[in-house]
């Protein structure tokens, strides 16, 4: 998990923090774009809707499962050291910055 955490924290502008106790998010601006207070799993934004997050499902269902509360915004919990290959992890994890960068107002935006 350390090395998630440190990839996530390498993004332009991301920062930790920890809203609810024990549970450590991945920030961009004021935004989290990444939930790694799941013990073996991170939260990722993977899909605009729950039927794009839901292919992800389709291809790795014994690791990757619809987020609790906010999966029907396209939030999955991937499982680390699960089926998902490394470097499609880290692409996850790209693509749920990206998502979330996007939204943040022009002025919040990391340069």
């Amino acid at each position: 998990m350390d090395e998630v955490l440190a990839y996530c924290l390498a993004k332009p502008g991301a920062w930790q923090d920890e809203p609810w106790e024990g549970d450590t998010v991945a920030k961009v601006g004021d935004k989290i774009f990444a939930f790694l207070g799941g013990g073996d799993a991170i939260g990722l934004k993977c899909g605009r809707n729950r039927e794009e997050a839901d292919e992800l499902v389709r291809v790795y269902p014994d690791d990757v499962a619809q987020s609790h509360y906010i999966g029907r915004y396209g939030w999955n919990s991937v499982r680390i050291d699960g089926k998902v290959p490394a470097d499609e992890l880290r692409e996850l994890i790209d693509i749920s910055y990206d998502a979330i960068v996007a939204k943040l107002p022009k002025s919040k935006r990391p340069a």
